[in-house]
């Protein structure tokens, strides 16, 4: 696979690739909002700083002149000592001592700007991820499972970070601009066609340097998928979840081979804009510096025909060379800062993101206790891009205080009525009611808080035992009691006291010290999460796969006793645990199939008979 960069489309006119400046105003709103004192304390000093430079060069033009002048006294004195008590050297040594200072006071504010640059800049990168996490969360789970809404992610996350050297960039160019106007201002007086020559000679190396950031923009946004792939190659090729299968099944060779065919196809692409770029920028360089020199020119023979003195000559010709290297770094500048914006935008684009699933302005309080329980009536779910529905024609009541279980083949729709029930996804057609009024009445987070849910790909936390609980509620992190009792209730109890550091024991190996766990501890320790929420309903899909026949037991033994009084759902494959609930959905095709004890699903032909005869005929 090669990446051409002229093989994707880039749409953007130079109108367009400039109109992303409008993302700079947010981002210096975002910046002042994250330390208004650090900023106004960087725009005074820069501020300063940049009227050092032309005074500094108007200091020295004044000195050349006194030299020049005393050099051509016709009774000038002829020692040291001499020159002292004439008192000539006065003036001069006050322009020494001025110059000496204004050197000091520049290396003293650039080492402070270059400190007040870093601290913003860290702060600024700390609250764009924070508030990128922040956001990301207020999302619908729809948008998570979108790989598109993945590249999305992935290019707001690395402008949340990547964006660094923006900042620093924007303020540089604000002092160059102060710079240059006060470098202009000078040239105006003596000729101020210089300024047009000057113009003339840098604006075709800003418009090229212009298009190859946009070149570069569209290069990145269009690989984005595979960069995305890049990075999970590397990370399965060596990771602590992976390195188990990859040396089995020896894919050390297969993977590095992938990762160099992707690594090489970047490469191409990022060498052949970067040849085009060194071609074209030279030449646009080497137009300046024929301009800067014409003008050096023009000044050389101004000063001969004795119009400049040869003060006025080192001051023009510095002028000259500081302004050319001032604009072309600020034209440079600002052409980098418009493709840098392209990317902000990225950023704020993902910002403008609205999730779909919300509470009512004036929602209802969740009822604690529920006392009648949840009503599905002719629900229908579609996944997103999905050709077949997930569930249809649903119908089925939850009755308050009972513990259910669902059972049926993979795809039967048990973990998507789940993802209905917490409100991950609305139902496309028919509602669910909560004691008579639809779900989407109530307040979400309040919803979402009174559910503890366990799903089958539960989330191995690379944290303490206790916070690997305490996620269930994390606001009662602190709650050690609470823990405990979580985790006693589903058996993690007896995994943790044979841990080091019990409670405080980070587990996983990701970090240092971490201490592994099995495949059923785990799940023990994510059904504490459940617990540990002490919830009015509790959901547990399929969380028992890892347990052998007796944990297993052990543990619904726990659940049907601890939900007494609470609404129960479980979904298992193993009809020795299903057995235990009031009643049993059978699931087939998104629909409800058949319903009853197991007593009554066994006596009656069907899809429950048929599996729990399957099942049972492996014991045999």
């Amino acid at each position: 696979m090669r990446l051409d960069p002229r093989s994707i489309p880039n749409p953007r006119t130079l109108k367009e690739r400039f109109g992303a400046l409008k993302t700079l105003r947010p981002f210096l709103a975002m910046v002042w909002r994250t330390s208004p004192a650090l900023t106004a304390a960087l725009l005074v000093l820069r501020l300063v700083r940049a009227l050092l430079p032309v005074l500094a060069l108007y200091i020295g033009k004044l000195i050349i002149d006194d030299v020049v002048r005393l050099v051509q006294l016709p009774d000038r004195p002829t020692t040291f000592e001499d020159w002292q008590r004439s008192g000539h050297l006065a003036g001069l040594g006050t322009l020494l001592l001025a110059e000496f200072a204004l050197a000091v006071l520049s290396d003293i504010l650039g080492r402070i700007v270059a400190l007040l640059d870093s601290l913003l800049s860290e702060r600024v990168t700390n609250s764009s991820s924070v508030r990128l996490m922040e956001h990301a969360a207020t999302l619908d789970l729809e948008d998570f499972e979108d790989a598109e809404f993945q590249d999305q992610l992935e290019r707001a996350r690395r402008q949340s970070s990547g964006r660094l050297t923006l900042l620093g960039q924007l303020f540089s160019q604000a002092q160059d601009i102060v710079t240059v106007a006060s470098f202009a201002a000078g040239l105006l007086v003596y000729a101020p066609w210089l300024i047009v020559l000057l113009a003339a000679a840098l604006v075709p190396a800003f418009l090229g340097e212009a298009h190859f950031n946009a070149a570069t923009y569209t290069l990145d946004f269009g690989r984005t998928p595979e960069r995305r792939e890049l990075d999970y190659v590397r990370q399965t090729a060596a990771s602590v979840e992976t390195a188990k299968e990859v040396k089995i099944f020896g894919l050390n060779a297969f993977l590095i081979d992938h990762y160099r065919r992707l690594a090489a196809a970047f490469y191409d692409a990022n060498r052949d804009l970067a040849q085009r770029r060194a071609v074209w920028g030279g030449l646009f360089t080497a137009l300046g510096t024929v301009g800067y020199y014409a003008a050096y020119a023009y000044i050389a023979w101004r000063t001969l025909a004795g119009e400049f003195t040869v003060g006025d000559l080192t001051f023009l010709a510095g002028s000259f060379l500081r302004l050319r290297t001032l604009l072309e770094g600020l034209l440079m500048g600002f052409s980098s800062t418009a493709g840098q914006a392209l990317y902000l935008n990225d950023l704020f684009s993902f910002f403008e993101m609205k999730p779909g699933i919300l509470s009512l302005v004036d929602p209802l309080p969740f009822p604690s206790p529920i006392r009648e329980g949840f009503v599905f009536e002719d629900v229908g779910f579609a996944y997103p891009g999905a050709d077949r529905w997930a569930v249809r024609h649903l119908s089925f009541t939850l009755k308050a205080g009972e513990v259910v279980a669902l059972v049926g083949e993979n795809g039967a729709g048990k973990t998507t009525l789940m993802k209905l029930l917490t409100r991950l996804y609305d139902p496309d057609e028919g509602r669910i009611l909560l004691d008579g009024h639809d779900l989407r009445d109530y307040d979400l987070d309040a919803l979402r808080g009174s559910m503890g849910v366990i799903f089958q790909d539960f989330v191995r936390y690379n944290f303490t035992a206790g916070d690997n609980i305490a996620v269930g509620r994390i606001d009662a992190r602190d709650d050690r009691a609470r823990i405990v009792r979580a985790a006693a209730a589903s058996q993690a109890d007896e995994v943790i006291a044979r841990l080091p550091d019990g409670y405080d024991q980070q587990i996983g190996k990701r970090f240092k010290n971490g201490v592994e766990l099995s495949g059923g501890e785990w799940q023990k320790v994510a059904i504490a999460r459940a617990y540990m929420r002490e919830a009015e309903v509790l959901i547990l899909d399929e969380p028992t796969a890892a347990l052998d026949a007796r944990a297993e037991f052990e543990v619904f033994e726990r659940f049907k006793e601890l939900s007494r009084g609470k609404t129960g759902v479980l979904i298992s494959h193993r009809f020795s645990t299903v057995r235990m609930a009031d009643r049993i959905f059978v699931l087939a095709d998104g629909k409800v199939a058949a319903s009853g004890t197991h007593e009554e699903l066994v006596a009656q032909p069907g899809l429950y008979a048929e599996l729990f005869e399957l099942q049972a005929a492996g014991y045999r």
